[in-house]
């Protein structure tokens, strides 16, 4: 019997008690819980460890340390033990995201030992709606992207990453691993785009999805077609697709200094609800 506090790398017998962690906040942790539901935890499936923070016998707190490090329903303690373990084992993720109130002091634990970073962005709005859009028409040219468009869609995929994050996600390994991630939403029918003249205009994905909340990522309109409405009338699009075949609630999460896109998101029914925080390296 685990006694007072301890932190340790969960294993398959731990899913129970770490679902009933992750379902404390079904929106803010669909990322990590989306994973969990299909891979379990054993770290080769997970692809990454999930560590866990016990206080007198009871998980209390997880932290995902993957691709990203995550922090999830994590206390102030929980975030001092979080960042003793990732000081001990080095850095070997791209980037921490998780709420700022915890990926906040997170980060100023770990700056002095992984700083500087890239980026971070320190106050991402995230914002939820239960029902489709009650003042913007969905697009009705915006549907599912089909497994023989691949090369219709990676192009787009590549220059909405590209812009967001500041780097190309083909660096490194040719670009096998988010190649093989868009394929996986395409296959899933969670990949959507209007398309015209072999072009795509608009396109988003509904990246992590649970049986409760959904998180719609990957919002790109073509350059030449900005300013026309596409991103409201798509995401309208998006968003009946997501309340209709996927779950509930949908969520996203933005940068606070992209006015235009939290303006849009709220012409089509999304309300904040909270904060994320993203480190880039």
């Amino acid at each position: 019997m685990l006694t007072q506090t301890t932190t340790r790398v969960l294993e398959p017998g731990d899913l129970p008690a770490a679902l009933e962690v992750l379902e404390r906040d079904p929106v803010a942790n669909a990322f990590v819980t989306s994973r969990v539901q299909v891979a379990g935890l054993d770290p080769w499936r997970l692809g990454g460890e999930m560590w866990g923070w016990y206080s007198e016998g009871e998980l209390r707190s997880l932290c995902y340390a993957g691709a990203n490090l995550v922090p999830v329903c994590a206390t102030p303690e929980a975030v001092r033990a979080f960042a003793d373990r990732a000081r001990r084992t080095g850095r070997r993720c791209s980037s921490i995201v998780g709420p700022a109130e915890s990926t906040t002091p997170l980060w100023r634990l770990l700056e002095p030992h992984w700083g500087p970073a890239r980026e971070v962005r320190t106050r991402q709005p995230l914002m939820v709606t239960e029902r489709p859009s009650a003042e913007i028409a969905p697009d009705p040219l915006v549907r599912r992207v089909r497994k023989d468009e691949m090369d219709l869609i990676m192009p787009a995929c590549v220059a909405m990453f590209t812009e967001e994050v500041g780097v190309s996600p083909l660096a490194g390994d040719g670009g096998l691993l988010y190649q093989a991630r868009v394929a996986e939403l395409v296959t899933a029918g969670r990949s959507f785009a209007r398309v015209e003249d072999g072009k795509v205009v608009f396109k988003a994905e509904i990246g992590a999805a649970t049986r409760q909340a959904c998180q719609i990522q990957g919002v790109w309109v073509a350059p030449e077609f900005r300013g026309r409405g596409h991103s409201e009338t798509g995401m309208a699009a998006v968003i009946e697709y997501a309340l209709r075949d996927v779950a509930p609630v949908v969520s996203l999460y933005v940068n606070d200094y992209n006015t235009a896109a939290r303006a849009a998101y709220r012409r089509v029914g999304f309300r904040e609800v909270g904060a994320f925080m993203s480190v880039l390296f």
